[in-house]
């Protein structure tokens, strides 16, 4: 399949020479085409027209079985959403609404979505899941990855995971995400658990770990044990952490080369430096601030500093209760001082490096055929009409998975 006619393509590639097409420094092309076999990206070039004017530094446009004209509107990759909570039950609507009266946040919160989610059945916490899903896709979004805890105990723990697996190779378990009610000021004995009987009824079905290394939540020594227990299984580490306040978490998931350390609405100068020198992403979740009317982090310090940063929309019933990254795109422009092709390689790009692939969020040969069509001339219109539905049609792995209309 041949998608032609492509007024403006965000590669995330960096420039490209001798393809008779405009280039920009962050990889975007103008007139442009991208071929699709077999699930892949093959081949990125120029539109039939613009090969047929560009002299002798042109390509010609490769033969297709299936051509399609994108009228001059702008195609990018498919969304790559670092950080989700989608498999719960229950609904917070009376906390946001006392939040938006001036009640302050609160990581106890969880703890009433925790009652919930165990009373669900599978059938309804898939029914949810699959919702959520549906959600994402129509807003461009083709990663995923889906966390755990909102279990707490063995039994549910197990069953998020599962549950999440059926839908995402990108399953994180979060048993460490609050201590339970039951383990109310015992929560050593928790983290005991949470490492022991709880982790081997996880990690068969898990690629991550992570731990909310935070007042309220786990102590630094604490999330150690947590992580480092993960790691000893095979699994690779995340952090929750600097969302309420200032603390260790950042330092400390540098220190175990975790993937991505995320929230980071409170760094220090010591916490954005290490993270610039380390490999470790900074994902930030615009929509938890719009939500908790906390302040929004500082992206433009971050991305001049040298850190890697991520966007995802932190999808959970309590802190951050949106499914769209273009809203969070939006915010992250228009609140944090990202620049919309910013913005947009953090929702994309960003987000594959928070998960450690390159095969994903650039539109690039060799890379999967994850794209979408926007309903306007130009990436900067998602920042620029918020709240607008411009998704035109979505493809995941080559197939058109979405089409508005």
């Amino acid at each position: 399949m041949l998608i032609t006619n492509i007024g403006e393509l965000t590669t995330n590639v960096g420039p490209s020479t001798g393809s008779g097409t405009q280039t920009h420094e962050d990889g975007t092309l103008h007139d442009a085409a991208v071929l699709i076999e077999d699930g892949l990206i093959s081949w990125v070039g120029p539109s039939a027209s613009s090969g047929a004017q560009g002299g002798s530094g042109a390509q010609s446009t490769p033969a297709a079985d299936e051509i399609v004209d994108a009228g001059g509107r702008a195609v990018i990759p498919g969304f790559v959403d670092s950080h989700s909570h989608i498999v719960f039950g229950g609904d917070r609507a009376a906390e946001f609404e006392a939040r938006m009266a001036g009640q302050k946040y609160a990581a106890g919160g969880i703890r009433s979505t925790v009652a919930a989610t165990r009373r669900a059945s599978d059938g309804e916490l898939r029914a949810r899941v699959r919702g959520f899903l549906d959600e994402m896709l129509a807003q461009g979004t083709t990663t995923v990855e889906i966390k755990s805890g909102y279990g707490l105990d063995v039994e549910t723990e197990q069953r998020l995971v599962r549950l999440a697996a059926e839908v995402t190779d990108e399953v994180t378990y979060l048993g460490a995400h609050v201590v339970p009610a039951e383990y109310a000021n015992r929560s050593d004995a928790y983290v005991d658990l949470v490492i022991g009987e709880m982790l081997d009824a996880c990690a068969l079905h898990a690629k991550w770990i992570d731990v909310f290394c935070e007042t309220g939540a786990f102590s630094v020594a604490q999330s150690r044990r947590v992580l480092q227990a993960g790691i000893g299984r095979g699994l690779k580490p995340r952090v929750h952490a600097s969302q309420l306040g200032p603390g260790e978490g950042v330092q400390l998931a540098i220190e175990l080369g975790a993937a991505s350390v995320d929230h980071g609405t409170y760094l220090t100068d010591d916490d954005v430096a290490a993270l610039a020198a380390s490999d470790t992403v900074l994902t930030l979740l615009p929509g938890v601030e719009f939500s908790t009317r906390q302040p929004y982090p500082d992206a433009r310090r971050l991305i001049d500093a040298g850190v890697t940063v991520a966007i995802a929309c932190d999808t959970n019933p309590g802190s951050s209760f949106t499914s769209s990254m273009p809203f969070c795109i939006a915010l992250a422009v228009r609140d944090m001082g990202m620049t919309p092709g910013e913005a947009i390689w953090a929702a994309t790009a960003g987000g594959a490096a928070a998960l450690q692939r390159s095969d994903i969020g650039v539109i690039a040969p060799g890379a999967r055929a994850d794209l979408v069509l926007l309903d306007a001339p130009t990436r900067v219109h998602l920042a620029y009409r918020p709240g607008v539905p411009l998704v035109q049609r979505v493809w995941k792995d080559g197939a058109s998975v979405w089409r508005k209309g």
